[in-house]
């Protein structure tokens, strides 16, 4: 196991910046995910900390060793791709034990190894199978045993469930998370599906156009967003936000007073102050009186309902526990707990406290 650690680094194609300055440190044993959209910057980092792209400015160190200048082959890091890169000529023994056979490890260690981590991924029936006999979730377990061969300091997954289906990715999840907690090892995950990253990961860092917007545990980036871009980004589904101006302790938007928590007595925000207003899907609830909206879509999922309601001339989604008799178009009433509101600076999208 090890540390991982990024130090202003940069990455740049020609006149052309991708990474800008990222800074911040991942714990020995901690799991820690890169998310954010297509285009950020993330599989970038995480190529560079695996020595498969140059770095154009920064260091990169792991265990306290930097290493910009050192081969891939010489970081004791394994990579797991999406596109689970097997040989197709190689049975599953052969192809989790080809890293090693290039060191020329010992014949009986190399078997012992493939042993062990065959039977920790439940792969002991297919050893002498080829890739092409195997499923999708089957490939994927092959290339993380082959990764858990080599005995690295740190693994990193790129992406490697986007060529799942949808089943098959929820439990593939369960199983990488499991791995992790018997082996310990510092691992470092990159998506773009942030239900991947809130289930997974100890921490997340959220990147956006080559930048850290924040990082943070799960649950504290879903309950105190630091900007409009996080609050957007983490959740599902996402929260609503819309424009407002801070008036007399509450923000008016949509034409309708929604109401604000003001910590320890202060007002959050000053009058006439633009503000983007956020509240969450699951912190809305249907209420006798409150604030009018109207039904556009029910769709039931069983154990809960999920509503598309219009207010003030936009869209806002509630999702509630339950069943609901109310039908499109329908008026309802929106009701909430100020505690639950996220406002955001209008101008700088900075998260208001």
């Amino acid at each position: 196991m090890a540390t991982v650690s990024f130090k202003q680094v940069q990455k740049a194609y020609g006149r052309v910046k991708v990474i800008h300055g990222i800074e911040f440190e991942i714990a020995d044993g901690e799991f820690v995910v890169l998310v954010g959209p297509s285009g950020c910057g993330k599989s970038t980092l995480l190529r560079m900390l695996a020595g498969l792209e140059e770095i154009s400015g920064g260091e990169i160190a792991i265990d306290g060793t930097v290493v910009n200048d050192l081969e891939s082959k010489d970081r004791d890091i394994a990579m797991v791709f999406q596109s689970y890169a097997l040989y197709p000529h190689m049975t599953v023994r052969e192809n989790m034990g080809f890293s090693l056979r290039l060191r020329r490890a010992d014949a009986g260690v190399m078997a012992e190894r493939v042993a062990s981590a065959a039977r920790i991924l439940n792969l002991d029936p297919l050893l002498d199978r080829y890739p092409r006999e195997l499923s999708g979730g089957q490939r994927q377990r092959v290339a993380m045993g082959r990764a858990i061969v080599r005995d690295p300091k740190v693994f990193l997954f790129d992406e490697p469930l986007s060529n799942l289906d949808a089943k098959l990715r929820v439990a593939m999840r369960a199983e990488i998370k499991a791995l992790h907690q018997r082996l310990k090892t510092t691992t470092v995950y990159v998506t773009h599906d942030q239900i991947e990253a809130m289930t997974m990961a100890d921490r997340i860092v959220v990147m956006h156009d080559g930048i850290v917007e924040q990082i943070g545990t799960p649950l504290e980036l879903f309950d105190r967003p630091g900007n409009l871009f996080v609050a957007q980004f983490i959740g599902s589904p996402a929260m609503n936000v819309f424009e407002g101006q801070v008036r007399g302790g509450a923000v008016e938007a949509l034409g309708a007073r929604w109401p604000l928590a003001m910590p320890g007595g202060r007002p959050m925000g000053r009058d006439g102050q633009a503000v983007h207003y956020g509240v969450r899907p699951t912190d809305l609830v249907l209420a006798p009186q409150g604030i009018p909206a109207r039904v556009v879509v029910v769709e039931p999922t069983g154990a809960e309902t999920e509503l598309l309601l219009e207010v003030g001339g936009e869209q806002l989604v509630v999702v509630m526990h339950g069943r609901t008799e109310a039908q499109p178009d329908d008026v309802v009433h929106l009701a909430m707990d100020a505690a639950h509101a996220h406002v955001f600076d209008g101008a700088s999208g900075a998260r208001l406290s």
